[in-house]
């Protein structure tokens, strides 16, 4: 499986796996499946840090990796879709995330309900 962390599942996976879904931290820890961090929430734990709402644990981004996730970059072709996603959800973070996920055939880790309310494949 190809799989995109949503960023508080990217988190929990680096310091506090207990809060994954059984599946979820399986899939993850899974060397037959393909690990993706999208630049999306790599800025959105940026912004949050930076405000104060969110701890990054160190060494967090540099580890990734040496974790053996890939980097997925938000392109103009996972910006398309955003006008016309449902608004299920109003965190434009989480909504760039989604349709990332749709363009590129991923399955959305989330904890997130209202993520699951989309039309893409959720774990």
């Amino acid at each position: 499986m190809r799989l995109l962390l949503d960023t508080h599942v990217l988190l929990w996976s680096r310091s506090d796996e207990q809060r994954l879904s059984r599946s979820q931290a399986a899939a993850i820890r899974d060397p037959r499946n393909t690990v993706f961090v999208s630049s999306i929430s790599l800025a959105e734990m940026a912004i949050k840090s930076s405000i104060e709402k969110l701890t990054v644990p160190d060494g967090l981004v540099a580890g990734l990796s040496e974790w053996g996730a890939s980097h997925l970059a938000f392109t103009a072709e996972h910006a398309a879709p955003l006008g016309t996603l449902p608004h299920h959800h109003r965190d434009p973070f989480d909504r760039m995330l989604i349709s990332q996920a749709i363009v590129d055939d991923l399955v959305f880790v989330t904890s997130d309900e209202r993520c699951r309310a989309y039309d893409v494949r959720t774990l």
